[in-house]
C-alpha cells in the first residue's frame, strides 16, 4: 500500500481545483489507497493500460470525480449503479467522495468483480456492493429493475449499446451519466430508437473538463421520464449483437 507521507501529485491538487472540485485530505488518501490496489492488482491481470501513477491519477481519479457535481443534487441515501465497472471507476472514486450514496458496482468479469469486492473490503467502502453479473440479466432482476436514482458508466461501448445496459436498471425521474469522447455526438445521431423505446426523455452533452484542460471528454446526461417496457433489456448479448 502507499506510504502515507508520500503527498499526492500537485497536478491532481491544481486538476480538482481548476474543476471547482474540494475533495478533504482522508478522501484523497482513500483515493489513494485505491489506486495502490489498483496498479498492485494490475501487474497480475489487465485492468487499465495505465501503469504510471501520475498518469493514472489523471485519467482515472480526476476524471472520475468529473461527475461529482452532475450528482449534487443526490440526496442522501440515493442509489446509483456503476455499470460495467471494471476495475471500480467511476464507481470507487464516487463512493469514496460521497459516503452518503449507495453505491452498487455492476460487473460481469469475475476477476474484476473480485478485485471491486478486495477494494470494498480493505478500504473500506461502507457504502459500496458488488454485484457480479451482467446488465442484461441485472436489468431484469426485481431487485435492480427501475431502482437507481442515478446510472453512470465510462467505456462501456456505443451509446445505443450501452442505453439498453443502463435505462432499465434506472427509475422514472432519474438519469444516466454516460463518459464519452469525441463520437458521442456521432453516436447520438444513430440512438434514436434506442432513446425512444428505453424510455428517454431530455439528453443533454456537457464538457466533463473546462476548455482550459484540453480534453474531449464529455458527459452524455439522460433523463429517464417513462418506465422502460418489459421486453428489455433483451437477452445476453442481444443488445450488442443487434443494437436498436
Amino acid at each position: 500500500m502507499r506510504d502515507r507521507s508520500d503527498p499526492i501529485p500537485t497536478a491532481v491538487q491544481t486538476s480538482l481545483e481548476g474543476l471547482g472540485i474540494t475533495v478533504p485530505a482522508p478522501m484523497l488518501d482513500r483515493l489513494a489507497g485505491y489506486l495502490d490496489l489498483l496498479l498492485e492488482a494490475n501487474r497480475q491481470f489487465n485492468l487499465t493500460s495505465v501503469r504510471d501513477p501520475a498518469e493514472a491519477w489523471q485519467r482515472h481519479i480526476v476524471d472520475s470525480l468529473t461527475l461529482l457535481p452532475f450528482l449534487e443534487d443526490l440526496p442522501e441515501g440515493a442509489r446509483i449503479i456503476d455499470v460495467g465497472t471494471g476495475g471500480g471507476l467511476p464507481g470507487i472514486p464516487l463512493a469514496i467522495t460521497r459516503p452518503d450514496l449507495r453505491v452498487t458496482l455492476l460487473e460481469s468479469t469475475g476477476k474484476k468483480s473480485a478485485f471491486c469486492d478486495r477494494c470494498r473490503e480493505t478500504l473500506p467502502l461502507e457504502n459500496a456492493r458488488i454485484v457480479n453479473d451482467r446488465a442484461e440479466e441485472a436489468g431484469r432482476r426485481d431487485d435492480h429493475r427501475q431502482q437507481y436514482d442515478a446510472a453512470v458508466c465510462r467505456a462501456l461501448g456505443p451509446m445505443r449499446v450501452l442505453l439498453e445496459y443502463t435505462m432499465p436498471l434506472i427509475r422514472v425521474g432519474g438519469m444516466l451519466l454516460a463518459m464519452k469522447g469525441p463520437k458521442a455526438e456521432a453516436e447520438l445521431e444513430v440512438s434514436g430508437d434506442a432513446l425512444d423505446a428505453l424510455g428517454a426523455g431530455a439528453l443533454q452533452v456537457v464538457d466533463a473538463y473546462p476548455p482550459q484542460f484540453g480534453q474531449s471528454t464529455v458527459v452524455v446526461v439522460v433523463a429517464k421520464d417513462r418506465a422502460t417496457p418489459s421486453r428489455y433489456p433483451r437477452r445476453a448479448g442481444e443488445p450488442k449483437r443487434a443494437p436498436l
